[in-house]
């Protein structure tokens, strides 16, 4: 015989050899179904499990599965992923995504980040290279970025993760050698700053956590290029440009990366979360959730 008893979090079901949990609330968590490893496997068993802790039945589904699936039955979509197309395809169909697929589309784009913040936070000065559709004679925009921005500058493709796709360039000639017909910005370099910055989490348009992050052997502070974490007691000033490029770009949750002088550098739409835990022992995900939570109800 099985016994129903509901409560005001879930449906506890006493059946034979015990009770378990129908959770009240359902969630999809949306992943690249091409990036595999075991920290993406990790991160995403923490999701899970965390979810659960919370009423939530989460569960995992690549971009690809849900690309062939006519539709969705959830109460939320947590976006783990950089497919727009996707997040935006699910909004369309009334589900909830945990970032939006606009606030995602504004946090890829490096160009439309920048411009998005332009004159709301501090930011390195740049130049957004022209469109163009194959790889084009880019001389004349090289020489000005040189001219206005000095050497050596960054060069930066304007979609990609884990530091990827970055480069110091001392030279023009190494500026072309990078560029191809890929969308690129180019960024004064802050010297004071090299390999080294704050990250700052942020959920609900609140401070939840900091580090501060350094590379010794890369201008990149990135723990994917061997950077380190720390646990770090954020300025109110860095504290309120975090918040406020957060809210900006319409951000749930996020992680800003401040330089050395102030300036924001980037915001991650879904910063590795695990790294944080390892080096503050502050988990996260429970904030987002409940955070989700307060917004479905």
């Amino acid at each position: 015989m099985i016994e129903y008893i509901k409560t005001n979090i879930s449906v506890l079901i006493y059946a034979k050899g015990g009770a378990f949990i129908l959770d009240k609330f359902s969630g999809i968590l949306a992943v690249n179904h091409f990036l595999h490893g075991e920290k993406f496997d990790r991160l995403h068993a923490h999701l899970v499990k965390s979810a659960r802790k919370s009423g939530i039945h989460l569960d995992v589904k690549t971009n690809l599965e849900l690309a062939c699936q006519k539709s969705v039955n959830a109460d939320f979509v947590l976006f783990w992923d950089k497919d727009v197309n996707l997040a935006l395809h699910l909004e369309k169909q009334g589900v909830r995504v945990f970032n939006s697929a606009s606030s995602i589309a504004k946090c890829d784009d490096k160009a439309r980040t920048y411009i998005e913040l332009d004159g709301i936070v501090p930011q390195p000065e740049t130049l957004i290279a022209p469109k163009c559709y194959y790889k084009s004679d880019m001389t004349d925009f090289v020489s000005f970025a040189v001219k206005e921005l000095g050497l050596p500058l960054v060069f930066k493709e304007c979609f990609g993760s884990f530091g990827m796709q970055v480069y110091l360039c001392g030279s023009e000639e190494e500026i072309f050698s990078h560029i191809s017909e890929k969308p690129f910005l180019l960024q004064k370099f802050i010297t004071e700053s090299v390999g080294r910055d704050r990250r700052l989490e942020i959920v609900n348009s609140k401070c939840v956590c900091a580090v501060l992050r350094e590379n010794k052997n890369d201008f990149r502070s990135n723990v994917t290029n061997g950077g380190t974490m720390t646990p770090y007691a954020p300025s109110e000033e860095e504290i309120q440009k975090a918040v406020l490029a957060c809210d900006t770009l319409g951000l749930t949750f996020g992680g800003v990366d401040i330089l050395e002088n102030g300036d924001v550098c980037e915001v991650n739409s879904n910063a590795h979360i695990i790294n944080i835990m390892q080096a503050t022992g502050l988990d996260i995900a429970p904030m987002i959730f409940n955070t989700i939570l307060e917004k479905i109800k």
